[in-house]
């Protein structure tokens, strides 16, 4: 066990007076360069978060937490099931859709889109696009009118503009929906289409969705599609998004009958797989910061140990142990790794916290847009800074900056005082 004089020549050493300003500027150095890892560490991991959340928010705001499907056929007795799933205590919002592919078509444009076909007065219970309406509503969509709503760019390829309410008439409004089935007529086979009128726009901030989604009512998608009086499934939104996994394998267990239920987190996986493969690649080549001031603890300690010979010596004729001449050199690598590792705790957290209000801040001093809404669907950086991450960041620091300071001391504590003082 270490005594309060090895702490005291340690902090000595650390400040290097005199003829030693050179040892000094390089445990400096290791300081500026482990607070930079720690910081840059703190920063991307809170902003790579953020932008996992938001991503995930806008996903989930159009899709959602878990699907009940019917085995290879539609949903007959939907009605049932949902109440059997509203009877979850996870379970919040229950809500009937169909869903089908199609191809939109006016004038000389046509683009492939995912029909939705929803009952109005449920859809707001498990999405979020109520809030996202530029134009109209969702209770314009009336069973029999056959009315859509349509994605922000969308609109903008069929009509040139998002802004649907100047367009005064229906036929302004009125496109063509072809339905990949065909009709045998004495003429052959024929496409099935159907004419329908755009009576509201939204805007989720997702390419997916704003360029390829198109709401109808539940009933008009049942019999465009022919499965009048059913749905294609049931979707559920849960209390807690995370838990979506263990509450559809509950839903499994519980449910009377054949159904395929499904969560977020397996319609999803590849994506947010790569995300978290990006973050975990992200901190390894970060904490190579890190590791290069680490290694300048070593050579800082090294250098001390060679220059500080002659006081090894002395003290080990005064009868100071290996064990003593270790703790100082450890103590004196663990200081630095300590300071390091407090200042980038000190910059990387407030600038984690603030990162938008940062940003924000250069693009008015420099005049530019780094997230141009033109260019970007998530044009703001979101930070969510997660204490887990910042503890398991301080800690490898701290871990690391230990590590370099084994060598030198064990070098240190071999030192032979008679050929340390044979030239003195």
């Amino acid at each position: 066990m270490f005594r309060p004089l090895e702490v005291y020549i340690g902090l000595r050493y650390v400040r290097a007076k005199r003829r030693n300003h050179f040892i000094s500027f390089i445990s400096l150095t290791s300081m500026i360069g482990i607070a930079l890892g720690i910081w840059a560490l703190i920063t991307v991991l809170s902003v790579m978060n953020g932008f996992e959340q938001e991503l995930r928010n806008r996903i989930l705001g159009m899709a959602s937490h878990a699907t009940i499907e019917g085995l290879y056929e539609p949903l007959e007795d939907w009605k049932k099931v949902a109440d059997q799933a509203s009877k979850h205590p996870e379970v919040i919002g229950v809500a009937p859709y169909v869903e089908g592919q199609g191809m939109v078509s006016l004038r000389q444009f046509s683009q492939g889109v995912v029909v939705r076909g929803i009952i109005p007065e449920d859809e707001p219970k498990v999405s979020i696009v109520t809030d996202k309406l530029k134009s109209g509503r969702l209770e314009d969509l009336q069973a029999g009118k056959f009315n859509v709503i349509i994605g922000v760019e969308m609109a903008r390829s069929l009509f040139g503009t998002d802004r649907i309410d100047q367009l005064t008439s229906r036929e302004q409004r009125a496109i063509t929906l072809i339905i990949p089935e065909a009709t045998v007529t004495p003429a052959g086979m024929l496409p099935r289409f159907k004419r329908f009128t755009v009576v509201g726009v939204f805007e989720m901030g997702m390419h997916e969705y704003d360029s390829a989604l198109m709401l109808m009512h539940a009933e008009d998608a049942a019999r465009l599609y022919r499965i009048k009086g059913s749905v294609t499934g049931v979707r559920l939104k849960l209390e807690n998004m995370y838990e979506a996994p263990r509450v559809a394998r509950e839903l499994v267990g519980t449910m009377d009958g054949a159904y395929q239920v499904r969560d977020w987190s397996r319609k999803h996986v590849n994506l947010f797989t790569a995300i978290n493969m990006e973050k975990r690649v992200m901190f390894i080549i970060l904490f190579l910061i890190v590791a290069v001031a680490a290694f300048n603890i070593v050579s800082t300690l090294v250098m001390v140990v060679t220059d500080k010979e002659a006081d090894i010596a002395i003290l080990r004729t005064l009868g100071a142990s290996p064990g003593s001449i270790m703790w100082i050199f450890i103590i004196q690598g663990a200081v630095i790794g300590l300071i390091g590792t407090l200042l980038g705790l000190a910059t990387g957290v407030p600038t984690a916290l603030n990162v938008n209000e940062i940003i924000s801040t250069i693009e008015g001093w420099l005049g530019i847009r780094f997230l141009s809404p033109d260019v970007y669907y998530i044009t703001d950086l979101t930070s969510d800074m997660q204490w887990s991450d910042v503890g398991m960041v301080c800690g490898f620091s701290l871990l690391i900056s230990l590590l370099a300071t084994l060598y030198p001391a064990w070098r240190a504590a071999r030192t032979q005082p008679a050929e340390a003082l044979r030239y003195e």
